[in-house]
């Protein structure tokens, strides 16, 4: 048994074939995330392994400006030069590296530690910066500790009510929707999204309430009900005052948000907005008494924006003013995206973070660390940037010359896209490894040709903080070598100071040693351990059980308590300082489908799931789209301050009628973050990717020719400065 390449649901399944010679089938297998379904992405992520588009060789750029097949010596000695070379004229910080949210456990470790001790770097960061930071900063400074579903899933199967922001779970983790079964009956799935998606639509024929707040107002309405806690005393009192701080200062703060006034900034009917905070206080009442409690969940669609954090932490204070986290019926937690989305962020190729989620600038922690590497603390880099400021220095004067990239496109998913090619062109080498002639690998100086999920071992950690082993089902081609081979091969080429293997297991081993004692301290796991089938959640220090509920016992505070911290929206004019225009603008979201993940370097070579979604549709509002004599199918072009993008329209009603949905997984014109600013979060350096102020009109048929239709206008729906 193995789990999916894909979410971080990580559901299990079985990878098998009738001979060596013979291609591989994926069969789903009973795990308590999935519960032996599959989505139509797990079913034929076989499909994958046997693609004629495969790398299965060395490509190096020549002279002549093209990818040429090269051995492994060359290649490896390029980049051994390279680093030399970058390092002599630029310092070792002219080095930068990018990982990703898919790779293993043992592949972030080590390519955290190949950063700061082979290379002597502070400039790595990587893609979980786009889609985890905000939640993981709000988790952090409210709870003392940052772990996705501080509880197991299957503890929301008990669930009477759920409200849930920001996530599309119906379509982006299907067999998540098995969880949420409970809560539906009872008519207690309270769903937040500007869409009618896949999800809110599961709140239909008594299943529940949806609420459609306009784009980047989730702050106000999260106030708002918590405002209606306070003020109608549904809070639990008794919780706050023996388990929290700062309680005082965050009532004081709700006094602004009384129903009527947010229903004004969010569009969402007041009456909707109590009755969601007296069904949230029954299911926590009904939680204690009866074990069938309620939950508040958050995603991307709430946390993607420059004051994703504080949004976040609204959600984070509307759960403590009801007292669900750190029980056991009830809770708060964040849905994890990427595969290892949660283990990838915990053991070092984050640029303020150490393994074990110690911070870098924490002289015990360097020390620990250093001791595990057998070096000096005093030779580790201090904390590097983070990622958009990592990238937007790429090829500029004291940036970076030279970057390598791991399991990510960003091509095609960081913001204000539209100036990465650029960018990475500008760099003196660009080294990327993947199985896949991505749009970021089809710019690269050199491209190494690694595993697929199927072809390695390791480990992942799940959205709730279940380790996980990754198993080896079938042979990698020939010509194919780990990361963790690539990153050993150079370290001794380069002459670093500490041991590196190649081998996950022993990898593993030093992980356990690294993370002792931090925060993420995965010392008492070990492969034998997680091939007996155990749940193993983190923590898990040497000679315990782990930890499957976090804060039963207090919070990862030195108190012991949680901390309320309050918060206050502001005016979402664009925060690249957009110019009001002579008319008024839409407002973009981008987000996901069910056929596609990420940036569909995987999805798109799968026939069956490109037949489903062979390009972008922009859901459109059918006033919206009549307004510029839109029809399905017809080609727009959607304008934005950083830059302009091209797809069809697919008029929908489940959409609202200042707001345009396109997804992000397609590269070319049809690419969202063409259109998506470079601004961030000032806590976590989130990008601004789920508020973005656009024009659209038609393109003639003719396009280049004669006058160019009217740009269609509307008024979006503000946040009032407070």
């Amino acid at each position: 048994m193995t789990h999916c390449p894909y979410c971080a649901l990580q559901c299990a399944m079985r990878v098998t074939s009738e001979s060596p010679d013979s291609a591989a089938v994926v069969s789903p297998a009973e795990f308590p995330t999935n519960r032996g379904g599959l989505c139509r992405k797990g079913w034929t992520a076989a499909d994958l392994l046997t693609s004629p588009e495969r790398l299965t060789q060395p490509l190096l750029r020549g002279d002549d400006g093209e990818l040429h097949p090269v051995g492994w010596e060359q290649a490896l000695d390029y980049v051994a030069r390279a680093a030399r070379e970058t390092t002599a004229a630029s310092g070792p910080d002219g080095i930068g590296l990018f990982g990703g949210g898919g790779l293993t456990n043992e592949k972030a470790y080590l390519l955290g530690k190949f950063a700061r001790v082979g290379l002597g770097t502070s400039r790595v960061d990587y893609n979980g910066r786009f889609c985890m930071s905000s939640a993981a900063a709000a988790a952090n400074r409210a709870f003392g500790l940052d772990r996705g579903l501080p509880f197991p899933l299957e503890d929301l199967g008990e669930a009477d009510t759920i409200l849930l922001l920001g996530s599309n779970v119906a379509d982006t983790m299907p067999p998540f929707v098995q969880h949420l079964g409970s809560a539906r009956r009872a008519g207690g799935l309270m769903v937040v999204d500007p869409r009618r998606s896949a999800t809110a639509a599961l709140t239909g024929d008594g299943g529940g309430i949806h609420l459609a707040p306009a784009p980047g107002t989730d702050m106000a309405l999260l106030l708002g009900i918590a405002h209606v806690v306070v003020h109608e005393g549904l809070g639990d009192k008794d919780f706050t005052a023996a388990r929290t701080s700062g309680y005082a200062a965050v009532v004081r703060s709700l006094n602004a948000y009384w129903p009527e006034r947010v229903q004004a900034i969010t569009g969402v009917p007041a009456p909707l907005i109590r009755e969601t905070a007296h069904r949230l206080a029954t299911g926590a009442s009904r939680g204690k008494r009866e074990g069938r409690g309620a939950y508040v969940l958050t995603g991307r669609g709430v946390e993607q924006h420059a004051d994703g954090t504080d949004t976040t932490t609204a959600a984070i204070n509307l759960a403590l003013l009801l007292g669900l986290p750190g029980t056991e019926h009830s809770g708060y937690g964040t849905i994890t995206g990427q595969g290892n989305g949660q283990g990838g962020r915990e053991h070092g190729q984050k640029c303020d973070q150490l393994p074990g989620y110690r911070s870098i600038d924490d002289p015990g922690a360097r020390r620990h660390v250093a001791d595990v590497w057998g070096v000096d603390a005093g030779s580790l880099p201090g904390a590097g940037v983070p990622a958009v400021e990592l990238l937007a220095s790429a090829g500029a004067p004291g940036g970076i010359r030279t970057l390598f990239i791991h399991g990510s496109n960003p091509v095609v998913s960081a913001p204000d896209a539209g100036a990465m090619t650029g960018r990475l062109r500008s760099l003196d080498h660009l080294i990327v490894c993947d199985f896949f002639l991505s749009e970021t690998a089809a710019e690269a100086s050199l491209v190494l040709p690694v595993p697929q999920w199927a072809e390695e071992e390791g480990t992942m950690t799940n959205l709730e903080g279940r380790v996980l082993r990754r198993r080896q089902s079938v042979q990698p081609p020939e010509g194919v070598r780990s990361e963790l081979w690539i990153w050993s091969e150079l370290a001794r080429r380069l002459g670093a100071s500490s041991a590196f293997s190649p081998d996950p297991q022993t990898v593993f081993e030093e992980l356990r040693l690294a993370s002792a004692g931090g925060r993420a301290d995965y010392s008492g796991i070990d492969y034998q351990l997680l091939d007996s089938g155990a749940a193993v959640y983190w923590p898990y220090p040497a000679g315990s059980a782990g930890t499957p509920r976090l804060f039963l016992d207090g919070f990862a505070h030195d108190d012991g308590r949680a901390v309320f911290h309050p918060v206050h929206p502001v005016h979402p004019v664009h925060p690249s300082g957009a110019v009001e225009q002579a008319g008024r603008v839409l407002t973009l979201i981008t987000g996901r489908l069910l056929a596609h993940y990420q940036t569909g370097s995987q999805t798109r070579r799968v026939r069956e799931l490109a037949d489903a979604a062979p390009e972008p549709l922009l859901q459109v509002h059918p006033s919206t789209a009549a307004s510029i004599g839109a029809g399905d199918g017809e080609m727009v072009e959607l304008s934005s301050p950083a830059g302009t993008a091209r797809c069809r329209v697919e008029r929908s009603v489940d959409i609202r009628p200042d707001t345009v949905f396109m997804p992000f997984h397609f590269p070319g014109a049809g690419r969202a973050n063409l259109l998506t600013c470079d601004d961030v979060d000032p806590v976590s350096a989130m990008p601004e990717f789920k508020r973005t102020l656009v024009t659209l009109r038609v393109i003639a048929p003719e396009a280049g020719h004669g006058a160019a239709p009217d740009v269609w206008q509307v008024v979006a729906q503000r946040t009032e400065p407070v």
